[in-house]
């Protein structure tokens, strides 16, 4: 697997309105900004976090802008859009860092989706 799959894995499981499906890609004690610029620490913490943007019943569209890859880590970044009923309503760029599992697969150690504001 690539690092740039968990973008795709985002989009997909927002769209579907999955938050379990979302907090599978996380590690245990990764951090999440919030928009306020406060941080979630744990899966609790950015459970409610994705239950509150899936309750707006939007679309979510992802871009990848980059994927650097060394060893088991990656930093990775995505320029994203919110749609409610088909219209934008919020934008940004994000900062990611991702960790390779022993499966192949990749999980967020820190998730930064306002990191061009923030």
């Amino acid at each position: 697997m690539d690092p740039v799959d968990v973008h795709r894995a985002v989009e997909d499981a927002f769209n579907a309105g999955d938050v379990d499906g979302l907090l599978a890609l996380y590690e245990p004690d990764a951090r999440r900004v919030r928009d306020d610029g406060t941080v979630a620490a744990g899966l609790d913490e950015i459970r409610a976090v994705w239950a509150h943007l899936i309750a707006l019943g939007g679309r979510v569209r992802l871009g990848t802008r980059y994927a650097v890859e060394s060893a088991d880590i990656a930093l990775l970044s995505n320029e994203w859009t919110l749609e409610l009923d088909g219209n934008p309503v919020a934008s940004g760029t994000t900062a990611e860092i991702a960790r390779r599992q022993g499966d192949g697969s990749w999980r967020y150690v820190i998730d930064n989706p306002f990191a061009a504001t923030l």
